[in-house]
């Protein structure tokens, strides 16, 4: 049995049992009215969903994407695949599929704030919930609870959950999460939209060219993972090194075996489970020949003693960690090596009178790993740092000068040079 759906007037699904014949017929996208002319093909998409099963009256789908055109209007550069500022395809259906139909329409039929849509939570006897850009509170989609079978319909339309909890939509870059009872049994479901944007990579272009390591610090739902695939589609594609991302979780690529355009010419490993991060990361460096390494949620010892290796081996890294202000990361210690480590020392009775400060004091203990560290107070108001003189600073009681790089209400970038910022 096989039934052919037009959504959003770009590309056609099909729909078919498992019992079914395995051969698929896809319609041809159809351009808008009056736009034949005017059409640029970003890349092409297409879903197609499979019937496995039926469970009280819930169908179980899994999601698939083949080859198929998806239409764009121009974009304000004309000949640019990314331009800044500008969103390719979220593949937002691809992710709307696996939520119950009422969910999905309340989000379709809100257009004005579809394009916003940051998260979708689904809680077991709760009532499910989105969290938009630019809202302080979460927007009721219905108003009865999630059921056990609407999460269950969710899984089996998904890629198999990690050992991180996580799974993903093939060759899409959104991410859900899941939150497991005692038992194993999943009853909550976080689905967070992944979309390509290089609206923020402007903010810190003129850093990529030095060639030196960047850490972005910034607490979850910033903005980092998409910043970091934002940085490898530059860095590959306009700047032409040799980018390898160390991708734990297929948030920088997307799931599936072929990374996302978004990413660029940079080529990505994969990582079996999140503890062996480390080690793949080491494996980029001696088998690759990487110009420079992208990884993302650095949080373990093992993981800045990695970082470490590799930068003391000359590439350029591009990482984040989670944290909000430089303060952070000194005070933590695990990852206070990745701003050169901490160690007492102690003066003479002389010397701490010239400094006016205790015998014993903390110092940097070497050069940082990461000579620019970056604190993403919010989506468009960053904190730059030259991280050896920030700490030293900081170390000595003085508020450091920083860089203030943030956008005006016309979206413009505005860097404040050298400032002390509270």
């Amino acid at each position: 049995m096989v039934w052919n759906i037009e959504m959003a007037g770009c590309c056609c699904l099909s729909v078919f049992s498992a019992a079914s014949s395995s051969s698929i017929i896809i319609s041809q996208p159809r351009p808008a009215p009056g736009r034949e002319n005017s059409l640029t093909v970003t890349y092409t998409a297409a879903l197609l969903l499979q019937l496995l099963k039926t469970n009280n009256s819930y169908n179980s789908r899994r999601l698939v994407r083949l080859p198929c055109r998806a239409y764009h209007g121009p974009s304000s550069s004309g000949d640019s695949f990314i331009s800044p500022g500008t969103t390719v395809d979220d593949d937002i259906h691809s992710l709307l599929q696996i939520l119950p139909p009422e969910v999905r329409d309340n989000i379709l039929n809100s257009d004005s704030k579809r394009d916003k849509l940051l998260e979708v939570t689904l809680d077991l006897g709760r009532l499910p919930q989105a969290y938009y850009l630019g809202d302080s509170v979460r927007q009721y989609l219905r108003k009865t609870e999630v059921s056990i079978e609407e999460l269950e319909y969710a899984q089996n339309a998904l890629s198999e959950f990690g050992c991180d909890n996580r799974a993903g939509i093939a060759d899409t870059l959104h991410r859900i999460s899941a939150i497991r009872n005692k038992n194993g049994k999943i009853v909550g479901l976080t689905c967070r939209v992944g979309r390509p944007v290089t609206e923020k990579i402007d903010m810190v272009r003129d850093l990529l060219e030095y060639g030196k390591s960047i850490l972005f610090l910034g607490r979850p739902g910033v903005g980092k993972t998409t910043v970091m695939r934002g940085i490898s589609h530059v860095l590959s594609d306009e700047l032409l090194k040799r980018v390898i991302i160390v991708d734990t979780s297929n948030e920088i690529g997307g799931d599936g075996d072929i990374p996302h355009p978004a990413i660029g010419r940079a080529r990505r490993l994969q990582v079996p489970e999140p503890s062996m991060q480390h080690k793949v990361m080491i494996e980029a460096v001696e088998n690759h020949m990487p110009e420079v390494i992208i990884v993302d949620e650095i949080g373990t010892e093992a993981e800045v003693h990695a970082c470490r290796t590799i930068a003391q081996r000359g590439v350029m890294l591009i990482g984040s960690a989670h944290g909000k202000q430089l303060e952070n990361i000194i005070k933590n210690p695990t990852l206070s090596d990745l701003i050169g480590g901490l160690e007492t020392v102690i003066l003479s009775d002389q010397e701490a009178r010239t400094r006016n400060c205790k015998k014993s004091i903390l110092e940097r203990r070497a050069a940082p790993t990461f000579p620019f560290l970056i604190e993403m107070r919010e989506r468009h108001y960053w904190v730059a740092h030259r991280t050896a003189r920030s700490v030293d600073e900081l170390l000595n009681g003085k508020k450091p000068l920083v860089e203030v790089r943030r956008r005006d209400k016309q979206l413009k970038v505005v860097i404040e040079r050298w400032k002390i910022e509270d």
